[in-house]
């Protein structure tokens, strides 16, 4: 191939990544008969769920945040085998599973980063590899995810042990022995805290604000199935009712050192975590407040206290980016604009899939969201009257969708949304555009053999 020399690929569109978002994009535009070239830089499908995929968030103690029965993509439950919150390798196993059901693999170039995407004046955009080859699609689908770049705070003094990200963090073995911090209490941060409960010398979490914890089962089963048993309570009957329903499971956590929350249930995310919780009662772990300063061997916390410590690991999330597209996007608090979370506003056929915030389970919005871009470009092909009107409705609409929530001010919570809403206001709108329906039995025509699916599957989970 000359140099700068351009493959136009036609109407075809660029998917970037082949984790759980990818693969939904695949499959949507797959159903929707649309060309499409996918591009992942590691050597299978999984994104960050699989550990060897160089940068992946997972430890080895880390399982699925929401129920099996509710986190499986859409047509495409997870086996009634898995427990109710999968560990790692099952999830694995079945985003593999999921590629191989759908027939999905075909179009993925593995082992083949996309290095840069540029906006042509007519519109197209060229993706250039990390090869150098340059390819002309109609669209770009980034799905790369966010849990990749790490949010490491500045924090002044000088400290004799070791300072590292959770990125880092694999397994509790590496705990054995020391007196071990976790910096930052999200779902991450209390699994791993509760690894160094078992496994270190002494064990602490520091945390800048409470949270609201509420149990991984209520009633003896998951407490996401709580919620979704019914119909969708408003939000002044659902927050009393549930507040009282953890007061009775866990009372005053304040007793065991943890700060009261400066937020009401529901305006953040809550902490589903038992175990951080048992830890605390039975003295296995403390709770300390934020970080001041280092002092050599000392942590010194803003309350004036210290701890002499070995290792210090911070579970404070991460930057989300999008490198290979990031002047595209317009960012705020460190969180790319989009209408609904997918459509840039500026760019036409620019689009995300994860970069949301949600109380839901991802796989089903991750479907949700591919569906929707899928027929937008549909539209554009064979009807462009409507993809025309979609145009206005990304530039101009602005829905409200807090579910009568007021999210607490915080970078996490600039593209927060609340689950119901946003799927209440996609299905009006799918209604408005003419667009089918997104059902469980939508993507049954799709189906491969899956008996060839199974042994991956079963490889990856074992």
């Amino acid at each position: 191939m000359i140099a700068n020399e351009i493959t136009d690929c036609g109407n075809a569109v660029c998917v970037v990544g082949a984790g759980p978002g990818g693969l939904s994009a695949a499959r949507a535009l797959k159903a929707m008969n649309l060309a499409y070239e996918q591009f992942e830089r590691h050597v299978d499908v999984g994104g960050i769920w699989d550990m060897q995929n160089p940068g992946s968030p997972i430890y080895e103690s880390a399982h699925f945040i929401s129920s099996r029965d509710l986190s499986g993509f859409i047509g495409f439950p997870m086996p009634k085998s898995y427990p109710d919150y999968p560990t790692n390798q099952q999830i694995l196993g079945y985003v593999r599973s999921y590629a191989d059901a759908f027939g999905l693999r075909a179009a993925i170039r593995f082992n083949t980063p996309v290095q840069h995407v540029q906006k042509e004046d007519s519109g197209k955009w060229v993706v250039t590899l990390g090869d150098g080859t340059r390819r002309r699609y109609l669209a770009v689908i980034c799905a790369t995810g966010c849990n990749w770049d790490a949010n490491m705070p500045e924090v002044k003094g000088q400290f004799n042990g070791e300072i590292r990200h959770s990125v880092t963090y694999k397994s509790s073995d590496e705990f054995a022995g020391k007196r071990v911090m976790i910096v930052g209490a999200g779902n991450s941060g209390a699994d791993i805290a509760c690894d160094a409960a078992s496994r270190a010398q002494r064990a602490f979490i520091s945390m800048r604000r409470g949270y609201h914890f509420i149990p991984k089962h209520l009633f003896g089963i998951p407490a996401d199935q709580v919620g979704e048993s019914g119909p969708p309570l408003p939000i002044w009957v659902a927050r009393p009712v549930m507040s009282l329903l953890l007061k009775m499971f866990t009372g005053d956590l304040t007793r065991f050192g943890l700060p009261k929350p400066d937020h009401k249930l529901f305006e953040s995310h809550p902490l589903l975590n038992a175990q951080l919780l048992h830890n605390l009662q039975h003295g296995n772990i403390a709770v300390r407040p934020d970080v001041s300063h280092y002092d050599g061997d000392d942590v010194v916390f803003k309350d004036g206290s210290r701890e002499p410590l070995d290792l210090v690991i911070y579970a404070t999330g991460y930057k989300w980016s999008c490198k290979y597209a990031a002047e595209y996007f317009e960012w705020r608090g460190g969180r790319p604009q989009l209408y609904l979370s997918m459509f840039s506003r500026d760019h036409r056929n620019l689009f995300g899939i994860g970069y949301v915030e949600t109380n839901s389970s991802a796989y089903k919005l991750f479907d949700t969201e591919a569906f929707m871009i899928a027929a937008y470009l549909r539209d554009q092909l064979d009807n462009p009257a409507s993809a025309g009107c979609f145009d206005e409705l990304i530039a101009h609409d602005n829905p409200d969708l807090s579910g009568g929530l007021k999210f607490v001010q915080s970078q996490r919570h600039e593209v927060y949304l609340e689950a119901h809403a946003l799927k209440s206001y996609l299905k009006r709108l799918r209604r408005k555009m003419g667009w089918p329906e997104l059902t469980e039995n939508y993507y049954d025509r799709m189906r491969v053999d899956t008996a060839a699916a199974k042994p991956a599957a079963l490889r990856a989970a074992a």
